[in-house]
């Protein structure tokens, strides 16, 4: 049975419990959109401003919560409309792909113009659906009837306020919800426009439209619109960052590193130092070896769970001739991501310098099979270096979101690794069996950061992503165990991951390779039978 847990979690073999509801200490808490039951228009902002709202007041109260663009990174990744209206399965689907702990479902209603909000909260380690809990009031004391809701789900008595991080009254708020749902850009900054104009202190606005005019590469308009948050401003640093973004898409570099410079005086970071790093990348054309990889190396530090930080340290001492010193950081940027083609790419390209050829054949292998564009690089690049320049990767948010991954540091020889890998593997393997999916996938990507090629590992990823509905996750990681271990297993599963891409072609040349290997395998030939149309 596929997704049994998730149908205990919804209440069919574990009941509700009778105790108050609570947010377990530590947890990671994600809120979805709420349900507008009566489909009530007045309510119809409702769905992502109860989200936003609430998530506001648990963070207020110290609670780890995942924010609206996790959020919406996670249900782009799960291919879920950003506006879909949820089905239980699906909600604790994108509560396992952030590595949330508890999830948050809820309703809102109007009942002779008094505001209903319902919520309960769903507990992903334990399985259990906690008793749903309501707060009302009218409408206009929204943000006390959502104080007094979190109030419950925390199961604390004392009252929820975030008043620092909310506009002068809900008129407001509504409008800034409107602006971060709107269809169209043009839209967007009309509602958030209105929002500054009634709140000019309400700084979370400035941010929105920075994003909009940062999307649409107008960085002179962003530049103008955060360099006015107040330096007293809770946002301040938040925005002083996101000037130093813009200015650095503006090729004021001096600018940037001045802003970036005082930042990190201020509170060390690791997005600050990678911008620093990327800045000094940028900012000549004749290159200056030592300088990016100084702050690269310190971003590492900072934040050793990224792999995007090993990746553009790597990178920056391939860019200084280092090929001994790209290879051992691009490494560590596959054991975070084994699914990072331009890492694979470039790993390959330093072992043909160091001369392992038969490795980085090996490597630019696995590189062609995630992506074609490494092919258009080297029929551009002719005898020159086919690694091109602006690979380097940029983060926006300054603030890590929290996060599952775990940051495996082992001074182990090879074959302890190898060992504590292969236990990994085994408890990844249990936990799939019983369907304990989370547990499974965290334990999977121990084994994969101790050994990034394990095929074996691959294959059980790329089957819990299936399970879990991440069809492009599951793509990848299908792929990277074809190429580190051809089997017809891996075969069929990709030909499913392709099938719920919607990609029949490539589904069917996976299921003609799997009936190549084994022209009886079974399951091969019902998912033949299954996918039907033309003889083929």
């Amino acid at each position: 049975m596929r997704w049994a847990l998730a149908c205990a979690v919804l209440g069919s073999l574990i009941s509700p419990s009778h105790a108050s509801a609570q947010v377990p200490a530590g947890a990671l808490v994600i809120v979805l959109p709420f349900d507008n039951i009566g489909q009530e228009p007045r309510l119809a902002w409702m769905r992502e401003g109860a989200a936003v709202l609430l998530t506001d007041l648990l963070s207020a109260s110290g609670e780890l919560t995942v924010d609206r663009e996790d959020r919406l990174q996670a249900f782009d990744r799960l291919q879920l409309p950003a506006a879909a209206l949820l089905s239980r399965a699906s909600s604790i689907k994108v509560g396992h792909a952030v590595g949330a702990t508890v999830v948050v479902l809820g309703s809102v209603e109007l009942r002779a113009d008094q505001l209903v909000a319902r919520a309960r909260l769903v507990r992903l380690d334990t399985g259990r659906l906690l008793p749903e809990v309501d707060a009302s009031g009218p409408l206009a004391d929204v943000f006390a009837v959502f104080g007094r809701l979190a109030q419950q789900l925390r199961g604390t008595g004392a009252v929820v306020s975030a008043s620092d991080r909310l506009p002068p009254s809900p008129q407001v708020f509504e409008l800034y919800v409107k602006g971060l749902v709107a269809e169209t850009p043009a839209t967007a900054l009309s509602f958030l426009e209105q929002t500054l104009k009634a709140a000019p202190q309400f700084d979370r606005a400035r941010l929105a439209i920075w994003e909009i005019h940062t999307d649409a590469s107008d960085h002179q308009r962003a530049l103008d619109v955060v360099s006015a948050i107040r330096p007293e401003s809770r946002l301040s640093r938040e925005g002083r960052f996101r000037r130093a973004l813009s200015q650095l898409s503006l090729h004021r570099f001096d600018d940037a590193l001045v802003t970036l410079r005082a930042l990190q005086a201020e509170e060390r970071s690791a997005a600050v130092a990678n911008a620093i790093g990327v800045t000094e990348l940028r900012k000549s054309t004749a290159h200056q070896p030592g300088r990016a990889t100084y702050y690269f190396s310190q971003a590492t530090e900072l934040n050793p769970a990224d792999g995007n930080l090993f990746f553009n340290l790597g990178y920056a001492y391939w860019l200084d001739k280092d090929p001994r010193a790209a290879i051992y950081w691009l490494r560590e940027a596959v054991r975070r991501d084994p699914g990072d083609g331009d890492a694979h790419y470039i790993l390959s390209v330093a072992l043909h310098h160091t001369g392992a050829t038969a490795e980085a054949a090996r490597e630019r292998e696995l590189a062609l099979r995630l992506s074609t564009k490494y092919a258009s690089w080297e029929s551009k690049a002719a005898s020159a270096d086919p690694v091109p320049r602006g690979l380097e990767r940029l983060d926006e948010e300054l603030t890590p979101a929290p996060t599952r991954v775990d940051t495996i540091i082992t001074t182990a020889g090879q074959r302890d690794q190898d060992l504590l890998a292969a236990f990994h593997l085994d408890a990844g393997r249990r936990a799939f069996q019983r369907e304990a999916d989370r547990e499974a996938i965290q334990e999977i990507r121990r084994a994969l950061y101790l050994s990034p090629y394990l095929a074996e590992a691959h294959l059980l990823l790329g089957r819990l992503y299936l399970r879990g509905g991440r069809s492009v996750d599951a793509v990848e990681a299908l792929k990277i165990a074809l190429w580190s271990e051809e089997t017809v297993a891996a075969h069929i599963a990709l030909a499913e991951a392709y099938l719920n891409v919607q990609d029949a072609a490539a589904a069917r040349a996976e299921i003609d390779r799997a009936l190549a290997l084994d022209p009886t395998s079974e399951d091969a030939l019902k998912l033949k039978v299954k996918m039907g149309g033309p003889a083929w």
